[in-house]
């Protein structure tokens, strides 16, 4: 947990998915808005029960996810961070595996966090670590690149 910037609001989000645990959840209000909408390649909600109900179902899908936040960079209302997400599957040997993405949030009037949106490259970065489908989208990544 070595990132740190001078902007509160941005150092209030890295603490919070740095430190985000399942006893945690409940504080996700605390740097999200009531309202807020979210997406990644999986998920688009909207508000904060919904956007609880994906974190905490990451902690049953996966063994011991975590985040770590290596860039923060901020424009007024906007923030871009890039992280490492690691974690193992919960079927297989405990393997830790790591996804590299990047977060774009904007921040309201009240500082907390309105939109949030991830991007990360889902084929690469967790289909090819599946045993099966691994195989076969690094088949098709050689075939494509032919």
């Amino acid at each position: 947990m070595g990132t740190r910037h001078d902007d509160a609001r941005v150092q209030r989000v890295i603490d919070g998915f740095e430190q985000l645990a399942p006893d945690a959840l409940d504080r996700l209000g605390e740097f999200y808005a009531p309202d807020a909408r979210f997406k990644d390649p999986f998920n688009e909600v909207q508000g904060l029960a919904p956007i609880r109900a994906i974190f905490a179902h990451m902690y049953v899908a996966l063994r011991e996810p975590r985040f770590v936040v290596h860039t923060a960079v901020v424009q007024g209302e906007d923030c871009f961070l890039t992280w490492d997400f690691l974690f193992a599957f919960r079927s297989g040997p405990p393997v830790t595996q790591r996804v590299r993405g990047a977060t774009h949030l904007r921040f309201g009037a009240d500082g907390l966090i309105v939109e949030h949106r991830d991007y990360w490259d889902v084929a690469e970065e967790l289909y090819e670590k599946l045993p099966l489908l691994g195989t076969l989208m690094r088949w098709l990544k050689r075939r494509a690149g032919s």
